[in-house]
């Protein structure tokens, strides 16, 4: 009786293995908290929780020229404008937290005022017989297409929903800026228009051809626009 004896396993063996399941538990746990801290990180863009990091490398090919234009005009003034533009996308029946996009855009871009110089037609400049008076009969002067400025030009805060966020991790071009460039351009447009840009690029221009033909001999230039 006292030689049978069972084989059980001993005591500090299940020790062992309630352990080796706790630390399993703990390792899983960590990894699943590393993981949302990932993700939190990419989504807000939280400084320090983005562990992936990016790297800056410019592979872009050489420009390719596409067309050239011949200019004759004389650019009489130039603008420099400054907007803050706030654009807002929302959904239907979902509130923005769900869809939606908001952006708070400060702009910076110029406005070139030019008078076309290079497609007068007769009768545009007149002389006296004399050669000491001409008349010069010009265009009005025209606003330039506005240029922004990416230097100066930035974003303050962009909100966006669930689902946007979502829909720019496959996205090929995440949260665009293409229609805050837009309307930013056509508000800088808007303000050249109204800050008499044009009116100083004819006086401007004035001034210059009066100049020039006053170094040529002539008494006396008048120059109008039409």
């Amino acid at each position: 009786m006292g030689e049978d004896t069972e084989n059980r396993p001993s005591p500090p063996c299940r020790t062992r293995r309630r352990s080796g399941g706790k630390w399993r538990l703990v390792i899983v746990a960590l990894l699943v908290l590393a993981v949302a801290l990932m993700l939190i990180g990419q989504f807000l863009r939280l400084p320090g929780l983005d562990v992936f990091g990016t790297r800056v490398k410019d592979r872009s090919g050489p420009a390719v020229l596409k067309a050239v234009q011949d200019l004759s005009r004389y650019e009489g003034a130039a603008g420099t404008y400054q907007v803050v533009v706030d654009l807002e996308h929302d959904a239907r029946f979902l509130p923005d937290s769900i869809r939606g996009t908001r952006v708070l855009y400060v702009a910076s871009g110029s406005v070139g005022a030019y008078v076309e110089l290079g497609r007068l037609g007769d009768g545009t400049v007149s002389v006296d017989a004399d050669r000491t008076e001409a008349t010069l009969r010009l265009p009005h002067a025209r606003l330039a297409a506005p240029a922004l400025d990416p230097e100066r030009s930035y974003a303050v805060s962009k909100q966006r929903g669930l689902l946007d966020r979502l829909g720019d991790l496959f996205s090929d071009n995440p949260a665009s800026e293409h229609d805050v460039n837009v309307l930013a351009a056509q508000r800088i447009g808007d303000a050249a228009r109204e800050s008499g840009l044009t009116s100083r690029a004819e006086r401007n221009t004035t001034e210059m051809l009066r100049k020039l033909l006053l170094g040529l001999g002539f008494e006396r230039v008048t120059v109008t626009y039409a």
